[in-house]
């Protein structure tokens, strides 16, 4: 097949070498235009453009992918198929109609449960147990387009945002590999999307701020869910601390020796205790041992090497100031 791919992220990237060693042609890679890099230290690229320069397929960075140029450009390279992961734009009606075999989107969820940008997130956050790839013929809706094929995966206890991605990413290349295939042969028959959806917006960092009158599960689903990127944050002392990782635990048993124990009137948030084993924090419903933690200006370490070189008196609440 002579291939369109339109990516920006490193989820596309292992997607690009599973077309290429299935024998099929990217004619092009279109991808998000280049951004300003830090404080005008040039720009930042694309990984799916490293990737692409790094094979020698040629790049095309559109500003808006629906101007006349652009569609006139695509059309001109008569794709069969334009496969698209996690681009970053709104294809037009009259680009979904340019290949022969339509555009094929890969998604990182179990359709139509999680439509939009940040699903593997969602998933995470919202508790699941099972999540997944779809490969989805693409309509001009968002993410609502037929279902060609699905695979599920688990979601471990201990996932994370960057775990889940890496680990869905291979998967959606070895699906969209079957999903083209069968597309050439006439195997698969799309299926109108049926069932629950719900909306998973784009991240942005303040969505890793946490709320300490949540419950213990949902912030410590939090940290995984926004670990890489944004991170799960809190203030102490009025500077930034990240929390990288964190576990609930039974308040009535796994406290350090001279904690809290009467919560009543206890502010959410409120630092109960501390060893080397973690800090132990009040949460809306219970507690969460932090384990591992970033101080403003500092690199990630465990909470034995944050309480060698930081003072943290019973009492302190985190999120003040």
């Amino acid at each position: 097949m002579k291939i369109i791919f339109m990516g920006t992220p490193d989820f596309g990237v292992p997607v690009i070498h599973e077309i290429i060693e299935n024998g099929h042609e990217i004619c092009t890679v279109v991808t998000q235009p280049d951004r300003p890099k830090g404080r005008g230290k040039g720009v930042a690229v694309s990984p799916v453009k490293a990737e692409a320069i790094k094979l020698g397929i040629p790049v095309y960075q559109p500003v808006k992918v629906k101007s006349p140029d652009a569609v006139a450009y695509l059309k001109s390279l008569s794709p069969d198929v334009i496969v698209v992961v996690a681009f970053g734009q709104i294809l037009s009606q009259e680009i979904l109609d340019i290949p022969r075999y339509g555009c094929v989107n890969v998604h990182a969820s179990l359709l139509p449960k999680y439509r939009g940008a940040a699903p593997i997130q969602k998933a995470i956050l919202e508790g699941e147990k099972v999540t997944g790839i779809t490969t989805m013929l693409m309509d001009k809706g968002l993410d609502t387009g037929d279902i060609l094929l699905k695979e599920e995966v688990e979601i471990s206890n201990d996932e994370t945002g960057g775990s889940l991605f890496a680990k869905l990413s291979l998967i959606g290349a070895k699906l969209l590999a079957k999903t083209l295939r069968g597309l050439e042969e006439e195997t698969i028959s799309p299926v109108p999307q049926v069932g629950e959806s719900s909306y998973a917006g784009m991240l942005d960092k303040t969505m890793g701020l946490i709320d300490w009158s949540n419950s213990t599960d949902l912030i410590e689903r939090q940290i995984r869910a926004m670990n890489p990127w944004p991170s799960a944050y809190t203030h102490l002392d009025g500077k930034l601390l990240k929390i990288w990782k964190a576990e609930p635990i039974d308040s009535g048993k796994e406290i350090a020796d001279g904690s809290e124990t009467n919560f009543e009137g206890r502010i959410p948030g409120t630092v109960l205790s501390s060893d080397k084993k973690g800090i132990y924090v009040l949460t809306g419903d219970g507690i969460l041992r932090i384990l591992e933690l970033q101080p403003e200006g500092k690199k990630r370490m465990d909470v034995d090497s944050f309480l060698r070189g930081h003072k943290l008196q019973t009492g302190t609440v985190l999120g003040e100031g």
